[in-house]
């Protein structure tokens, strides 16, 4: 039986950090090269938690996913807008998790009175972007160059959803 719920830091942050940990070794979708923490990732989740929307996604018990809002800007003036965040246990992508999840945090951001959403998407991860296509986000901006992991330089893709 599949579950969303808002996020309990304390008990969740150990499945949350075991996922990002996974994203961080393994591919570009982070650009964090070194994976947090058990209490790293704790003190990231009550802060983002009380401030934000926060679920987690839950399959028979076991957290299989998360999706939260943060800052997208630093100055007041950008409030109106947040940037969305996703990971998924890999096994567990295609089954609707993912669109469950950011429906979710959409409908919540909406709610809050978020005017705008912003994925901040490595180019090359052609999943997400048409991930965040098939919601409704279009492409608004392309940084070239700007991280690099495994080596590699890699761009970024800016995809926006209009709340409005």
């Amino acid at each position: 039986m599949v579950n969303i719920r808002e996020v309990n830091p304390e008990a969740d942050v150990r499945s949350i950090a075991a996922i990002y940990r996974w994203y961080v070794e393994n591919t570009t979708a982070t650009f964090e090269l070194e994976p947090l923490t058990e209490t790293d990732m704790l003190r990231r989740i009550e802060d983002i938690s009380s401030r934000f929307p926060y679920f987690v996604c839950e399959d028979n018990g076991e957290i299989v996913g998360y999706s939260y809002a943060h800052t997208w800007k630093k100055f007041p003036a950008y409030d109106i807008t947040s940037e969305s965040t996703i990971y998924l246990l890999p096994q567990v992508k295609g089954r609707g998790i993912g669109r469950a999840l950011m429906t979710c945090l959409i409908d919540e951001c909406r709610q809050r009175g978020i005017l705008s959403l912003i994925a901040c998407i490595t180019a090359e991860n052609m999943e997400s972007c048409r991930f965040h296509e098939s919601l409704g986000f279009i492409p608004v901006s392309r940084f070239r160059n700007v991280g690099r992991k495994f080596g590699r330089l890699l761009d970024v893709v800016d995809y926006q959803l209009q709340l409005t």
